[in-house]
């Protein structure tokens, strides 16, 4: 295939990958610290070799366990970006830039022709003299963001490249990133935990927990009707497992029941979801026409702008959130051990196969 393709197994790390990126697109990697995103880069940079598997770029075999190939990191026409710039310190922005095509046999002359047109590219091109100690955040990023692209690598891999900036510095990179993604065509790999950073840069994602791909598919349908975890607590969302066991009705393994709508077998695994503003907060159970009523311990109270998002534990496996005013926390007297229920009407919990 054109694109990167990665099958890697690694025993002692828990590892089991098959993933695709298709050329010109970029894949974003989401799921909990310790899932095995950043091994991922590894293994497509050859920094990490696998136990058994195959890394394809383009139709080029970088590793190959099968067959005893494996080629050097330095070799592979990947670039990285992380966190942090990781600029020369002695070098000035251009020369930092310059390295890159410096390091793959340009002439010196050229290598720094390239540098000036991607400083121009990225909105640095003032900065070419400066050194990294004379540079903001967001203006080393920028730095970093053209010394990857002058590689004209076949592959970007972005391991949380906006992680380490300010609220006011990372827009404008993540808003340079998607330019550059979006204008080169580049083929890439997005580790990050931001949502916006997905929606804004990426055209498919994964969900990695525990080494394994657990949810895969578009963006938008992946964080519109997650199928894991992870997924639902990044888009925001309410997410209870269980299985099918009547039409429209969910149970957990520690027997909570959960009504919904969704064509799921009967007897299947499958997840419910749903959203924090669709649940409402009562001091007493309710009575009328919710069909999902919960009891739960208030263990968490977080300001979200002109809404306060409300955590209660159900059980100790599963705890929900609900999204209600300030007037609402103060005339229910909420605080963290005190005792409510939760309710949620049927039609607003969605039941979807699990993965």
């Amino acid at each position: 295939m054109t694109g990167l393709a990665v099958r890697a197994r690694i025993a002692v790390r828990n590892i089991d990958y098959d993933i695709e990126a298709p050329s010109g697109s970029v894949l974003a990697v989401i799921g909990p610290n310790g899932a095995g995103k950043t091994s991922l880069l590894s293994i497509a940079a050859g920094l990490l070799r696998p136990d058994d598997g195959r890394v394809e770029l383009d139709g080029r075999v970088l590793t190959d366990t099968s067959a005893g190939i494996h080629v050097p990191t330095h070799r592979r026409g990947i670039a990285t970006l992380s966190q942090q710039p990781l600029l020369f310190p002695h070098l000035t922005a251009e020369a930092n830039v310059a390295f890159a095509p410096r390091s793959a046999g340009v002439g010196r002359s050229r290598s720094k022709e390239v540098a000036r047109e991607w400083l121009s590219h990225v909105g640095a091109a003032e900065l070419a003299g400066r050194r990294p100690s004379e540079l903001s955040g967001g203006q080393a990023q920028r730095v970093a963001v053209a010394r990857a692209l002058a590689a004209d690598p076949a592959l970007l891999l972005l391991d949380e490249p906006l992680a380490a900036l300010d609220v006011e510095s990372a827009p404008a990179v993540r808003r340079l990133l998607r330019t550059m993604l979006q204008e080169r065509r580049r083929t890439a790999v997005l580790v990050t935990h931001d949502v916006l950073d997905a929606l804004a840069l990426a055209d498919t994602v994964v969900v990695i927990d525990d080494g394994r791909v657990v949810e895969r598919g578009p963006v938008r349908s992946v964080l519109a009707a997650p199928r894991s975890t992870f997924a639902a607590r990044i888009a925001g969302l309410d997410l209870v497992d269980g299985t099918v066991v009547a039409p429209g009705t969910l149970r957990t393994p520690d027997g909570i029941t959960v009504m919904g709508t969704g064509d799921v077998e009967v007897g299947s695994a499958a997840v419910a979801v749903f959203t924090p503003s669709a649940v409402a907060v009562h001091a007493e159970p309710p009575h009328g026409s919710p069909r999902n009523v919960f009891r739960a311990t208030v263990s968490d109270i977080e300001v979200r702008g002109a809404s306060v998002r409300v955590t209660a534990r159900v059980s100790s496996t599963l705890a929900l959130s609900a999204d209600v005013t300030a007037a609402a926390v103060a005339d229910l007297d909420l605080v963290p051990g005190h005792i409510v229920h939760l309710a949620v009407k049927a039609h607003e919990v969605a039941l979807h196969g699990a993965p």
